[in-house]
């Protein structure tokens, strides 16, 4: 039996094809898996349970059909849907874990992570992620009618692309969007794991590294803009692929 992990799927009516190849995932290969993972940003933006869009009507259904068969799905919020709350999360029958959380897989512990978190270096995404997770800010946003919210969501879009268009042109975005090695060590001995599985930086790849004296493995999901990315991870056995 395998545990299958993925995350930043980023899905919204605008990229129709990555709905549909995800609804396939659920339908075909998530099916008679041990449990998915959705690690943060399974949509491009989320304002609020009450949205009434037909992306996040047809993802409700079909990751309710997954748990009907038997998978469980358990969801971790992102940076992009971070206020999807437990009306959808139960409308889709997914369990809602904490970031970061320790899981048993197999017989090992492992941390996972959106991944946004083990971003220091972004000193401006930090403090405007503190800021938003605070419930009095989630209750005064959500407090606001629905076209208001999907209008600081679609400013708050732009001033993130501007924001990274600025520290391309200054030779930064690299080191600034990725992961800091200290946090990284940080987190590895915070938890006392040896394995950690996040997204959110788009580079998907699995890296050995030594953390505190000890080797550890460090998971990157892949994004899902051109392709989808999944972990299969069998016992101790891991492997990231594309989907398409």
């Amino acid at each position: 039996m395998t545990t299958l992990l993925i995350s930043d799927l980023h899905l919204d009516a605008e990229r129709p094809q990555a709905t549909t190849l995800f609804l396939r995932f659920l339908r075909d290969e998530a099916r008679g898996a041990d449990a998915l993972y959705i690690l943060g940003d399974l949509f491009e933006a989320w304002v609020g349970d009450d949205d009434p869009s037909e992306v996040g009507g047809a993802v409700a259904r079909g990751v309710r059909d997954l748990v009907g068969s038997g998978t469980p799905v358990f969801f971790m919020h992102g940076n992009r849907d971070f206020l999807l709350g437990p009306a959808y999360a139960a409308r889709a029958g997914m369990q809602l874990l904490d970031d970061p959380t320790v899981v048993t897989l197999g017989d090992r512990r492992v941390l996972l992570l959106h991944g946004d978190l083990l971003c220091t270096a972004d000193t401006d995404y930090m403090a405007f992620r503190a800021q938003t997770r605070k419930s009095t800010w989630q209750a005064q946003f959500l407090s606001q009618p629905l076209a208001a919210r999907v209008a600081f969501a679609a400013r708050a879009r732009e001033q993130s692309r501007a924001a990274q268009a600025a520290l391309k042109d200054a030779g930064t975005m690299e080191t600034v969007t990725d992961v800091a090695p200290a946090t990284v060590a940080e987190y590895f001995a915070r938890y006392d794991v040896d394995l950690m599985i996040h997204g959110h930086t788009h580079r998907p790849a699995i890296h050995r590294i030594d953390a505190n004296g000890r080797e550890c493995r460090r998971v990157v999901l892949g994004d899902w803009y051109e392709q989808g990315s999944v972990l299969r991870m069998a016992g101790s056995d891991l492997r990231l692929d594309a989907m398409g």
